[in-house]
């Protein structure tokens, strides 16, 4: 590869640190090629990608960057995860991953430019998808009027019930 190359590759990778609102460090030592491709598919599929690249390049290309907080962690095999839209899909494919295959170790993650913890990612893999969330929420505002037109409809309710009860109340007395 030569210096042409590299800066190019080191411009890409900036662009990518810096529109990820997830970076993660993974160790992918010892993994086969088909179970890297599975991952990078999986990855896809929830607008993330995963690169590898030599530890100074991607130290250089996460300068001024929320990934430039991992930067300790480029050391040996490394694979950076980035995550462009909801970090929790992406969380709860590497999580999986990492439980699936022993060789793939996640060292570190950073979450919007602050360092998280590998438990931290393990607890946001945890969470429901966006999706998921989004429903629940609507569920939660749909069933507030619904309940306020219920309680708001029982008092004219009982009262017309009320009248018809002293209506038959007085036809039985008229009879």
């Amino acid at each position: 590869m030569n210096r042409d190359d590299k800066a190019a590759l080191v411009s890409q990778l900036n662009d990518s640190f810096g529109r990820a609102k997830l970076s993660v460090v993974a160790d992918y030592c010892g993994l086969k090629v088909s179970e890297l491709q599975q991952i990078r598919i999986e990855l896809k599929g929830c607008d993330s990608e995963i690169r590898v690249a030599k530890n100074t390049l991607l130290k250089r290309a996460a300068d001024g960057t929320g990934t430039a907080v991992l930067a300790d962690d480029f050391t040996g095999t490394t694979a950076v995860i980035t995550s462009y839209s909801d970090p929790v899909g992406p969380a709860k494919v590497l999580t999986q991953f990492a439980g699936g295959h022993e060789k793939f170790v996640i060292r570190s993650a950073a979450l919007e430019g602050e360092k998280i913890g590998v438990d931290r990612l393990e607890a946001l893999a945890k969470l429901p998808s966006r999706e998921v969330l989004l429903g629940q929420l609507l569920s939660t505002w749909n069933n507030v009027p619904t309940g306020l037109v219920r309680v708001l409809s029982g008092v004219p309710r009982t009262f017309v019930y009320g009248l018809q009860a002293l209506k038959d109340q007085k036809e039985q007395e008229g009879k």
